[in-house]
């Protein structure tokens, strides 16, 4: 799933562990590793994307079904996780949460710091991340769109 910080990815993300998808959470391993202030530095951001990737292969390879719960900013970034499932013949499917903008600040805006999905965003920040978000496109691959209010 993709969708800048505040668009809704946990909360799909726990609907899709209550259907029985395992969850993969960017989010979740940050906080595991310390890291309470976003961005994270390169190279946490890469070791963290490697671990996930490596647990996405696995579980593939069992059969399960798994969500990937972070941010897929770029088309870089979810091309990415293509590659490492290509030779599994595994075709993901991108769910993209398209939260007007007003939402995604206003949830930010409300966010303390508490855990892995409630890390603070500070209002520049989550500015630039709206404005860096590149949409995902159909020729990507296959592609859901929801609607988050």
């Amino acid at each position: 799933m993709c969708g800048p910080a505040g668009s809704g990815k946990s909360t799909l993300a726990g609907r899709l562990a209550a259907g029985g998808a395992v969850v993969l959470s960017f989010d979740e391993e940050a906080w595991a590793r310390g890291h309470r202030v976003h961005p994270l530095p390169d190279d946490a951001a890469r070791s963290i994307h490697a671990e996930l990737q490596r647990r996405l292969v696995a579980l593939v390879r069992d059969g399960a079904r798994v969500a990937v719960d972070t941010s897929f900013w770029s088309r870089a970034s979810r091309e990415s996780y293509r590659v490492v499932l290509r030779p599994l013949a595994v075709e993901p499917v991108v769910y993209y949460l398209a939260t007007p903008r007003a939402v995604v600040l206003e949830r930010l805006r409300g966010r303390e710091g508490n855990g892995p999905h409630d890390v603070i965003v500070p209002a520049d920040l989550a500015v630039r991340y709206l404005d860096g978000f590149e949409v995902p496109t159909a020729d990507e691959g296959p592609l859901r769109i929801l609607t988050g209010a």
